[in-house]
């Protein structure tokens, strides 16, 4: 049965290493209407318009782009330490012990890998926004963060028994895991490879979305695959190459589901030929957004 996870509420932010931090900070504010929440020497930390401190932190570093940490944001204190046991028991390991957080946003963390290096950064304490509010055509949070893997049941055993997240639905291509209300927070792809497939960032609304794609279109980043509306999930997306590969979704109306939602299996979720999506409207994923879906992969340390 799905549940809401008794360890983690939230998906908070996704941290990557970048390039050029300059361009990416021009993108993500002027293009992606993120706003800067803080800034070191050699970073940058990127909010929407909620009460999340940031949603998506921005490293410089020579080379490709690199996802450093996905964020999760604990139920509360004793969550930390639980995490951190149950990481090691499931073959994974803490990368660095319960401690407080010395980068904006704050709070105390733990951060742990599972086996195949995704590492994830679990956080309680941390600061929020007083002024949040939802405002036409920019992010309000993050909806998603995707994660390939090339054995991706054991992926899913390692988000269970660690974070306690639960299967929302099964695709033949992807799980979607759940830890609130939303119908996932983090889904992996059934690939042969464990790279960032991809970032979600919630609009307030469908018009915002479409606004979105346009916005990108101008800026000459083509829409790689949509407008549609998915059948996990029921959101409304238009998807994106972002600078350095990165892929990024604007999305929206997200299904809302509780305790009592049955988990789907992928005979549940089949389509017509020619159909991608709900709509029917939308081309297959481009072929470069297929390539930037295994670009980006996770640092081999922090």
């Amino acid at each position: 049965m799905t549940h809401a996870s008794s360890r983690i509420s939230a998906l908070r932010s996704v941290a990557l290493q970048v390039p050029d931090l300059a361009a990416a900070e021009s993108f993500y504010t002027t293009i992606w209407h993120l706003d800067v929440a803080a800034r070191t020497e050699h970073a940058i930390y990127l909010r929407g318009t909620g009460a999340d401190h940031h949603l998506l932190a921005l490293h410089e570093a020579p080379g490709p782009a690199q996802i450093r940490h996905v964020t999760l944001r604990a139920r509360d204190a004793s969550a930390l330490d639980a995490v951190a046991q149950a990481a090691v028991k499931a073959g994974g390991q803490v990368l660095q012990a319960k401690a407080p957080v010395t980068e904006p946003g704050g709070g105390v963390a733990v951060t742990v890998a599972d086996r195949d290096g995704r590492i994830f950064q679990v956080v309680h304490g941390d600061a929020m926004h007083a002024d949040a509010h939802e405002a036409k055509d920019k992010p309000l949070r993050l909806a998603h963060a995707v994660l390939n893997s090339h054995h991706v049941e054991d992926t899913r055993g390692f988000m269970e028994e660690v974070f306690d997240f639960s299967l929302s639905d099964r695709t033949r291509i992807m799980a979607f895991m759940r830890c609130n209300n939303d119908h996932h927070s983090i889904a992996l792809g059934d690939t042969d490879n464990d790279a960032l497939n991809h970032i979600a960032f919630l609009m307030p609304d469908l018009d915002s979305v479409m606004r979105g794609a346009g916005r990108m279109k101008d800026a000459g980043f083509a829409t790689e695959w949509g407008p549609g509306r998915h059948g996990p999930g029921d959101n409304a997306f238009n998807y994106f190459v972002g600078p350095f590969d990165v892929v990024i979704e604007y999305t929206a109306e997200v299904e809302q589901i509780d305790d009592s939602y049955q988990a789907g299996q992928p005979s549940d979720w089949t389509w017509p030929p020619g159909r991608v999506d709900q709509w029917g409207i939308s081309a297959p994923p481009s072929a470069r957004l297929k390539e930037a879906q295994k670009a980006v992969v996770f640092v081999s340390s922090l």
